[in-house]
């Protein structure tokens, strides 16, 4: 199926992007082997994460109302913001995907979601994160932390993104913060959902 996707996304997204989601599906893979997580489900999330990533705004909205997904005024303001979710849409209807985790963990890599699952906290890392998003100090340090404390770095990367976010003229999505608040309040309360036992 691997090969099917990669033909896929040739005709449909910009080779700078193929790239990107490679670096995705590389690095979600190791994440997942890290924590001991089902490895191929990463992969698979890694690899479809972004696959609606250039329909245009009037496709992602259509797909999502057809869906039944919520349309709030963020989104309908910022049609893009649903790329990960009909990304999971076209990883079911075009390429049979039927496991609900690797579902969630595209469904949820752009704007996270309170209390997703440790695969879904690794594809939405991985997004972030990947060496190809840049080399500075502080996404060195965002990258250290997510091989030890998942939680952790689930809520410092929606922290630099809401940074990033609050320096341009971007809306930013209650869901973004609500992911922020739900992983802070995880890690303060010093109950790590998975940690590394290396």
């Amino acid at each position: 199926m691997r090969q099917k996707v990669l033909a896929w996304l040739a005709e449909n997204v910009p080779a700078s992007r193929i790239n990107h989601i490679l670096r995705v599906e590389q690095m979600a893979m190791e994440l997942a082997e890290h924590y001991n997580l089902d490895r191929e489900k990463a992969a698979t999330a890694g690899l479809m994460h972004d696959l609606a990533k250039y329909f245009q705004p009037q496709k992602l909205l259509q797909m999502a109302e057809v869906e039944g997904l919520e349309i709030d005024e963020v989104v309908a303001a910022s049609p893009h913001l649903l790329h990960a979710d009909v990304s999971a849409i076209v990883a079911r209807d075009t390429f049979g995907v039927k496991d609900e985790e690797v579902l969630q963990a595209i469904a949820n890599h752009t704007l996270g979601r309170p209390g997703m699952s440790p695969l879904c906290c690794i594809v939405f890392l991985a997004d972030t994160l990947e060496p190809g998003r840049g080399n500075s100090s502080e996404l060195q340090a965002l990258r250290q932390v997510c091989w030890e404390n998942l939680e952790r770095a689930v809520w410092l990367t929606c922290d630099y993104t809401c940074k990033f976010l609050l320096l341009s003229p971007r809306l930013i999505h209650p869901r973004a913060i609500a992911t922020r608040n739900w992983f802070l309040q995880k890690s303060k309360a010093k109950q790590p959902m998975i940690q590394s036992s290396a």
